[in-house]
């Protein structure tokens, strides 16, 4: 990772002029370093998508995911994100809807130029792997751009080329466009980046194929009816998770809590088992490739000590702490997702003695609170916790690997896909498990990836061949207000839970999220009904 964050510092300025243009989807960003005289050598073109694994990544990290993410998936609880967990946000919200929708076309919109860029450099001395290595690093950035785009909203207009679609950029485009452009993005970078990691934390072919085996159990969906998924699609998710777990170096790190702390390499950043992570910078200058989330959720500024962490009215929905007090036995991956009273965290202000949770009124956020610089080797600073963001993990893998094994079958006993699914239980210290469904799997996938994101990308998963279950998941779901008290003296530890339930489920109407006014009003053509795609035009 630190080469990647020298190469950050570098070009980071530059980046942000690229990325935040006001008409992101209708003026190329053009620059110094977009021109000829740039991308010439190896190092230039590594340079050159640094920014690409943080920067414009920052607005979607800062706080989009949560709202986007675990918030409509159901596991937040937080009065500022009201209007995501009931599933009714303005397109006039111009804090976390905007800024959210443009974070992913700034992603698009950089990949593209680095892109373009890389093979438009003049007198490029550069070797031609790792000219396919930068393109294919953009691919794989701008399919997770457009991943984000089509679970958030649906159909959206497909950007290839900066410029030759500057007078053509608002025209939508169908969902299984979208899908087929992910694809196709995704398998270009599986056939062109290295097996290992050229540098630390850059993504390999097997970060691609772990995408690729995610976006086609998803796509196996879609138009569908439960029980006659693609088996087409079902098959190459099971092909690619199956090569990511039995042909790459990947492995599951052994401790559950050391996936979410910082002190050392070993841990968090770049592990043996992150197949794909945002590479944040230890400190919040220049901003955008700092790790803000810490600042957010954290209960106390004392757990930081850099004048943040605001997070004492943010933590666990009351669906999710039911979930944790009905299956004692998850406490493993409990106390590393919520801080429950009475939680003891020997890493958080450690020259203190550690951290004991006391009067928290709901169950604050533990997942990616690493505490305070002098608690990780003197790394991070104001809003910038020295941590990396997952985006794609192998315990996740070895799930999807499961299900699609199991495919269209109502439960599955097969011992190659209890062997993964089991392997994820048993770090979390549960039992095994000799047969499976579905809902075994979909529920494992929540509480393992709880807080990174994941939540909602598995219920509009569902909702795409059965919208019904998908609305009844929801209205199920208490998002509603409770408080916690620990059980003074009990062994093992137990709480007291009050709720005031409350239920919000999407619709029809509200399972995608609203176009921003904003947009709307600079591209009227957006409210016009999608188009396929022409795939013709791609260049060669």
């Amino acid at each position: 990772m630190k080469l990647i964050i020298k190469y950050s510092i570098v070009i980071a300025t530059l980046a942000v002029t690229q990325s935040c243009k006001k008409d992101f989807l209708t003026r190329p960003p053009i620059d110094t370093v977009t021109s000829g005289n740039f991308y010439k050598t190896n190092d230039e073109v590594m340079a050159g998508t640094a920014p690409l694994y943080n920067i414009v990544w920052f607005d979607y990290n800062d706080k989009a995911f949560m709202a986007f993410g675990e918030a409509r998936g159901g596991n937040l609880n937080s009065n500022d994100r009201t209007a995501f967990i009931r599933f009714a946000p303005s397109a006039t919200d111009i804090y976390t809807l905007l800024p959210g929708y443009k974070a992913f076309y700034k992603i698009i919109g950089q990949s593209n130029l680095t892109m373009q860029g890389i093979k438009n450099a003049t007198g490029s001395t550069a070797s031609e792997s790792v000219k396919n290595m930068g393109i294919a690093e953009c691919r794989f950035m701008r399919a997770m751009g457009y991943y984000n785009l089509v679970n958030y909203w649906g159909a959206v207009p497909i950007i290839y080329d900066n410029v030759a679609q500057l007078d053509n950029s608002s025209t939508r485009n169908t969902i299984e466009s979208i899908w087929q452009f992910i694809i196709l993005d995704l398998k270009f970078a599986a056939a062109n980046l290295p097996a290992s990691p050229y540098q630390q934390g850059r993504i390999t072919k097997y970060s691609a194929e772990g995408m690729l085996a995610k976006m086609y159990l998803t796509r196996a969906g879609l138009g569908k009816t439960a029980g006659s998924r693609s088996q087409t699609d079902l098959d190459s998710a099971k092909y690619y998770a199956g090569d990511v777990i039995h042909s790459s170096p990947y492995s599951l790190l052994p401790n559950y809590a050391d996936l979410f702390k910082s002190a050392n390499n070993n841990s968090s950043n770049n592990n043996s088992e992150s197949l794909f992570a945002l590479q944040w910078m230890p400190n919040s200058s220049p901003w955008g490739v700092n790790n803000s989330f810490q600042a957010y959720v954290a209960f106390d500024p004392k757990i930081t000590q850099t004048g943040d962490g605001w997070g004492s009215a943010q933590g666990g929905s009351a669906d999710l702490v039911k979930y944790y007090i009905t299956h004692p036995a998850d406490s493993i991956r409990r106390k590393q997702t919520l801080m429950f009273q009475g939680d003891y965290y020997p890493e958080l202000d450690q020259k203190d003695g550690g951290t004991r949770v006391t009067a928290n009124y709901i169950a604050n956020i533990k997942k990616y609170v690493v505490g305070s610089p002098a608690d990780n080797g003197g790394k991070g600073a104001f809003m910038s916790a020295y941590i990396n963001t997952y985006m794609m993990r192998l315990a996740e893998v070895y799930l999807i690997y499961a299900e699609a094994i199991m495919g269209n079958t109502a439960s599955t006993s097969d011992a190659e896909a209890l062997k993964y699914f089991n392997a994820v239980r048993k770090r979390a210290g549960l039992t095994d498990m000799t047969s499976i469904t579905f809902d075994d799997i979909f529920q494992e996938k929540r509480v393992e990836t709880a807080f990174e994101g994941n939540a909602w990308y598995e219920i509009l998963r569902l909702y795409y061949f059965n919208p019904a279950k998908a609305i009844a998941y929801t209205a199920a779901q208490d998002k509603g207000n409770y408080t916690i008290n620990y059980n003074a003296g009990s062994n093992p530890r137990t709480w007291t839970v009050v709720y005031t339930p409350a239920y919000y489920p999407f619709t029809e109407q509200t399972v995608y999220l609203p176009l921003p006014e904003a947009e709307l009003i600079a591209a009227p053509d957006l409210t016009k009904d999608p188009v396929p795609f022409d795939f013709s035009k791609l260049p060669q």
